[in-house]
Parts: structure tokens; sequence; C-alpha cells
């Protein structure tokens, strides 16, 4: 455990020292995510002028909804997304041959390589946000709920990218995931909405299946009431389900791996 630690601190430290070599690009991704937090918070605001209520959900929840999955992607932006977007180049190009061979999890070289430094900086800003949300909030929350909604968060993370490795590793046997990636896109655009607005049976879906509803819908929800250790109990075991399935499945994937060698 200690070497892994040690391990992605030296990630840290190269991503770093990388990401200022390209300070334009640096500045202009950051402004691109603010961009996009302010419409995203924008588009439920002008919403909120037309009706008291979404699917049960008061604006101010919706703000705490809203800051919840700007965190939760910029955690999974900074931690995760520039290592799987290669994932599939690697794949194809025979590349992942050379994480193969090194002496530790090749899962966790290819996760966790590159830190993304400037969707750190964004992710201080959608920190905020959740400050700002529950700060504003005209009940009191509590420390306790407040805590809980953020450990959720973080399985929503996790959740987060096991479902994009989901529609990853079928690039093993289709050679290609430009039409995964829409699929995954496309089902992502769904957890920008409280899964209370949807059919019961989509529900159903984004809670077990495909749990979509677990990034931020059930963490925020969890903030305003309900059974929290209910809950609690509901997102570990589906996210221990997916991960479990998700590491099988990269193994039977692995088994179809066409090397550079082959």
């Amino acid at each position: 455990m200690l070497r892994y630690l040690r391990l992605y601190l030296y990630f840290l430290r190269f991503s770093l020292s990388k990401a200022m070599e390209f300070r334009l690009d640096f500045f202009f991704r950051i402004v691109m995510d603010v961009v996009f937090y302010i419409v995203h918070l924008a588009f439920f605001t002008v919403i909120y002028r037309h009706t008291d209520l979404l699917g049960g959900w008061t604006l101010d929840q919706i703000y705490l909804f809203v800051a919840g999955t700007m965190l939760t992607d910029a955690l999974h932006m900074t931690l995760f997304a520039n290592n799987l977007w290669w994932l599939p180049v690697y794949i194809n190009r025979g590349d992942l041959d050379y994480y193969l061979v090194r002496p530790v999890s090749p899962l966790f070289l290819l996760s966790l390589r590159e830190f993304a430094a400037n969707s750190f900086v964004n992710l201080l800003i959608a920190a905020g946000a959740v400050v700002w949300a529950v700060w504003r909030y005209p009940e009191p929350l509590g420390a306790a709920r407040v805590v809980l909604f953020l450990v959720l968060l973080g399985f929503g993370v996790m959740v987060y990218y096991l479902l994009r490795m989901l529609f990853i590793i079928p690039v093993f046997w289709l050679h290609s995931g430009r039409g995964l990636d829409e699929i995954a896109w496309s089902l992502n655009r769904l957890s920008e909405q409280p899964h209370q607005i949807y059919h019961p049976w989509l529900r159903v879906v984004m809670l077990t299946i495909l749990p979509i509803a677990l990034l931020v819908s059930v963490p925020s929800h969890a903030l305003f009431g309900g059974d929290a250790l209910l809950r609690l109990v509901h997102v570990v075991t589906v996210t221990a389900c997916l991960f479990g399935f998700v590491v099988w499945f990269w193994r039977v994937g692995l088994r179809a791996y066409a090397s550079a060698s082959s």
C-alpha cells in the first residue's frame, strides 16, 4: 500500500511539472470548465422561474445537486479522465504491453498515471460551489448529513470510473470505442438530473443495473432526508458488485488482447 502511495506521489509531481510546460492550455481548460459550471447552474435557474418543484426538488435542493455534479465531474476529470481517454489507444496500438510487464497493478497505472492539474483547480472551484450551496440552504442540514453526502459522492466518483471502464473494456474485441463513448456520454447526461424525474422502470435501472443515479442524485437525496443508513448500504453494495464485475471483465478482456509482439 505504501509503495502505491509513493508511486502516486511521483505521478503527481510529474503531472504538475508537465502542466506548467503548456500554460495556455492549462488556463484555457480552467476557463472552459468554469463556463460549463455557470451554464449548468443557469439552466436550472431558468427552469425554476417557471415552476417551484422539479421531481419534488426545490431550487435550493437542485443547487446542491448541481454543485455535487460539479464536484463529482471535477474529481473524475482530475483523477481518471485523461487516463481513460488513452486506454483504447494503448489497447489498439499494443502499448498496453508496457503496463502489463511492470511489477504493479496494470489497472492502477492505467487509471491513475496522469493527474490533471488544470482540473484540480476546477475541483477547488466545485468544492466552493458545494460550500456555497450548503451555506445558502434555508434549513440546517447537520454535519452528519453533510459528511454522508460527501462520502456518497466519493462512492459516486468510483461508480463513474467503473461505468466508464465498462464501456472501454469491449475495445479488446471491437477495436474502436467511438460508438461506446457516445453511449457512455449519453448515459452520463441522464445523471445530470435527479432520478426522481424519470419513469419508475428507468429509476430501477439507474439505481442498480447502470447505477448512474448513484453519482449525485442518491447522495443529494440522502442529504435532504430519508433512511440515510439504507442509502449508504445500497450504494456500498452496488459499488462493490460493480467493482467486482469490472475487475472480472478486465481480466477477460486481457485474455483477448493481441499484444504488439503477437
